[in-house]
């Protein structure tokens, strides 16, 4: 099977370097500068589940892209997914299969429009991964887990297919008949971090010590409402976890989005918090609309900063 994997940073560059490490036939499509830095350094990752250094791994730029692929894996920000769809569309053809990590939900809704909902799978993955200045692949912690499978729980022959292609790969691929439940559930994990790092600018840890771990509770208890507004509530094991995990004394775990936020860059509040409170339908979500007006208001004062930079005299 013919992959391609867009993007080789933190995310595409881990799983997909994995597959190249087990000899599965995979391209890169890149940017001209991630494509100079693997050129010039290979694909490095450093983990505790092993190392690895391809000396030069594949790479393609979008606008050499001619020729389709039998699996796509998408692993962009959601800021980034309609230059990736552009990028990319030249890879799809008639059989072509598309597995996307994304967070969230309305990431199907653009890549049904464009290419048609037979050709895209569900697809989700569980990594903590970034990359270094020097371009490196840094894996901050021991999971990574991608499961996939078919939107109306089939298990058809051409899953299995793709199945073959990402198992014994050096990390944890799982077919799935129930992925757009498990979708959801870490939907609704991923917005309840985020919301409750970014409002109160702190890690789990420092929000139970000065005892605001109520208000994630809360975040908690209006996302899995809208979940099972949407005909996916969220299991009693999995609610049972995250109050375990957002009430954890001392842990010292943040959502990305709260990095990203930290850092000045972009983040996914429209994607996660603003597309969950859009399929509220009702639900009420007072403390998510808290979160998604204080991000809003970051990517505002952001703007106006950046726009000021690019104003004023060199």
């Amino acid at each position: 099977m013919r992959i391609l994997v867009v993007g080789a940073g933190a995310t595409g560059g881990y799983f997909g370097g994995r597959l190249l490490g087990a000899r599965r036939d995979v391209t890169f499509l890149v940017r001209p500068r991630r494509a100079a830095q693997l050129a010039a350094h290979g694909l490095v990752v450093q983990s505790r589940r092993g190392d690895l250094a391809i000396a030069h791994p594949p790479t393609v730029l979008a606008e050499n892209l001619r020729q389709t692929f039998d699996l796509v894996l998408l692993s962009c920000k959601a800021y980034d997914l309609d230059d990736a769809v552009a990028a990319f569309a030249p890879a799809v053809g008639p059989e072509t299969l598309i597995v996307p990590l994304l967070n969230g939900l309305r990431h199907l809704d653009v890549l049904d429009a464009r290419f048609g909902a037979e050709h895209v799978l569900g697809g989700q993955c569980y990594i903590s991964s970034t990359l270094d200045a020097e371009g490196r692949i840094l894996h901050l912690n021991e999971t990574h887990d991608l499961s996939f499978g078919e939107r109306d729980g089939a298990r058809s022959a051409r899953v299995e297919k793709v199945a073959v292609a990402l198992s014994d790969a050096g990390f944890d691929a799982r077919l799935t008949q129930q992925v757009m439940q498990e979708m959801w559930e870490k939907w609704v994990f991923i917005s309840v971090g985020a919301a409750i790092t970014c409002l109160m600018r702190a890690v789990i840890g420092d929000i139970v010590a000065g005892g605001a771990s109520g208000l994630a509770l809360q975040l908690l208890e209006e996302c899995s409402a809208v979940s099972a507004g949407q005909g996916h509530p969220p299991s009693e094991s999995f609610l049972a976890r995250n109050r375990a995990f957002f009430t954890a004394a001392g842990s010292p775990i943040a959502a990305s989005m709260f990095r990203d936020l930290q850092n000045g860059a972009r983040v996914e509040a429209d994607h996660l918090i603003g597309d969950m409170i859009q399929r509220a339908q009702g639900t009420p979500v007072p403390m998510l609309r808290v979160a998604y007006a204080h991000l809003k208001v970051y990517e505002a004062r952001r703007a106006r900063e950046l726009a000021a930079t690019k104003s004023s005299p060199a």
